[in-house]
């Protein structure tokens, strides 16, 4: 499991040590890591040095910097600078490329019977049948793209954002204001709807979540509505909304 953190104002970590503080009270005993920017290292062991946080799994802790990459077995993640008062970073994360599409049809036709024969195939093995060599290629498509997902909170639109989110499947993106007040999303370090939407069109992603709504606003559907006048495909998620990510068929 990994927690990533953005940047250092409150908003973003004061939650961190209770979470942390009840995971252990949930009996978590697996290794957690916490990832974020310069800084994150001294406020968790600070926290922990003063308050204790008694946790009872071990907690590795990575300071990022932009321009870096975490390489994982399934996945990759990216990491820039966004715009704001303080450093900030944004994350994008993408699935590492699938295997092909297996075509049975083709694999019966061939007299493969279904089985371990199938996934050897289907893991990039040739295999044998009778006195026949078979390829993955003659059953086996092109590898196909996995998801990409860019988080960028807290940020002003900047170049650095858009190319990291560059043919995004979902781009989460801070959408604070509406364009009423534009002027405190400039002063603030945030972005209105209609940035975000824009943010968005420029990086050509597929689907547009507004994320960082301003409490100001008891209903953000006026600026669901901003957004789409710029980029079609945008959502309005809920706290505890489950989201369907899927790369390009």
């Amino acid at each position: 499991m990994r927690i990533f953190i953005s940047h250092l104002h409150g908003d973003h970590v004061f939650g961190l040590p209770g979470m942390l503080h009840s995971l252990s009270f949930m009996g978590r005993r697996k290794e957690l890591e916490i990832i974020g920017p310069r800084g994150v290292v001294d406020f968790v062991t600070g926290i922990n040095r003063v308050v204790k946080l008694y946790n009872q799994f071990p907690i590795r802790i990575r300071e990022v910097r932009p321009g870096q990459r975490i390489d994982d077995e399934d996945y990759m993640i990216r990491v820039a600078a966004s715009k704001h008062g303080i450093p900030c970073l944004a994350y994008a994360f993408e699935e590492k490329p699938r295997p092909g599409r297996f075509d049975a049809a083709k694999a019966r036709r061939l007299g493969i019977p279904e089985g371990p024969l199938w996934k050897r195939l289907q893991s990039g093995e040739t295999v044998t049948v009778g006195r026949r060599r078979i390829s993955p290629k003659l059953i086996v498509g092109s590898p196909r793209r996995g998801v990409k997902l860019t988080y960028a909170v807290d940020t002003r639109p900047c170049p650095q954002v858009i190319k990291l989110a560059s043919n995004s499947d979902l781009l989460i993106h801070d959408s604070c204001f509406a364009e009423s007040a534009a002027a405190k999303a400039q002063d603030y370090g945030h972005s209105t709807a209609t940035e975000a939407g824009s943010v968005a069109k420029r990086s050509r992603s597929r689907k547009l979540a507004l994320f960082h709504i301003s409490a100001m606003y008891e209903d953000a559907g006026p600026l669901l509505a901003e957004a789409k006048k710029t980029f079609r495909d945008t959502i309005l998620p809920r706290d505890m909304d489950t989201v369907s990510v899927s790369a390009e068929p």
